[in-house]
């Protein structure tokens, strides 16, 4: 069963009403991968990284990349209701010489820590942030949240390596295991699966949960958190591609596909955020 709390409930339908208007009035693709990770982004930034809107540049802050950067969307409206930016921002989406382009890029607005267009970066780059709090006596935590798709790529399992035999505790990957890439089921294409115990034999540790679970999101950030951790941490989020929406969900159609009007109405009454 999967455990739900209005207020965390409340803050994830908003963002991803918004994410579903974004798409549909840039007319980007990418829905179904921005919405599978939107629950996790919701304890991510409500709960667990120590982080102030008011200082986005601040040395201590935690470090927050998105490797699985076509899922942008989901980590614009996050940010724009944490308080990062202004709507107006999320209004311009993806239109030519605007702030927040399709896919991130580094300063683009407060918040966005850095590029990550293409695939497969993201955690060499986590890992060079966790290589440098290190360095340089900082607190602060780095999670990288990954696309399962990403996970083809053999940049992750360098830094992977790299992160095991540096002993980068606080260093967290989330895997969006959503079981689906843009053309066909992740572990058709690549045989990921079992995914966690290929991170356990890289020197991990690692964690299964349910991604939609906040609960279980929760435990594992927990985990995560703990002082005194020498092996970085893999959280392996089983989750739902297109998540909110029933004509959407686990329908890989939805990976380029971009909502008509009719659809816009429709998802935004599955929510409840419009009355009729």
């Amino acid at each position: 069963m999967t455990s739900r709390e209005p207020d965390l409930e409340r803050f994830a339908a908003e963002l991803r009403g918004e994410v579903v208007a974004m798409s549909h009035r840039a007319k980007t693709p990418h829905l179904g991968s921005s919405l599978s990770c939107i629950d996790l982004l919701a304890v991510l930034y409500r709960e667990f990284l120590r982080i102030d809107p008011g200082h986005p540049d601040d040395p201590a802050r935690d470090r927050f990349i998105l490797g699985k950067g076509h899922a942008a969307p989901a980590l614009y409206a996050t940010l724009c209701a944490r308080s990062f930016f202004s709507k107006s921002l999320l209004d311009d989406f993806a239109k030519p010489g605007a702030a927040l382009a399709e896919q991130p890029a580094p300063g683009c607005a407060p918040g966005v820590e850095w590029a990550t267009g293409s695939l497969g970066h993201g955690l060499s780059v986590g890992l060079g942030m966790a290589l440098a709090a290190r360095m340089r006596n900082l607190p602060f935590r780095t999670v990288v949240l990954l696309g399962d798709g990403e996970c083809n790529e053999g940049s992750i399992w360098e830094a992977a390596m790299l992160a095991a035999a540096q002993k980068t505790g606080t260093l967290t990957a989330i895997v969006d295991y959503n079981k689906w890439q843009a053309t066909g089921r992740s572990d058709e294409i690549l045989a990921l699966a079992p995914l966690r115990e290929k991170w356990n034999a890289f020197g991990w540790e690692s964690v299964e949960i349910d991604g939609h679970d906040f609960d279980q999101i929760r435990s594992a950030l927990a985990l995560a958190a703990a002082a005194a951790r020498s092996r970085p941490l893999a959280i392996i989020a089983h989750t739902v591609k297109g998540r909110g929406f029933s004509f959407m969900e686990d329908d890989n159609n939805w990976h380029y596909r971009i909502p008509d009007d009719g659809e816009l109405a429709a998802a935004r009454r599955e929510l409840g955020l419009d009355p009729s």
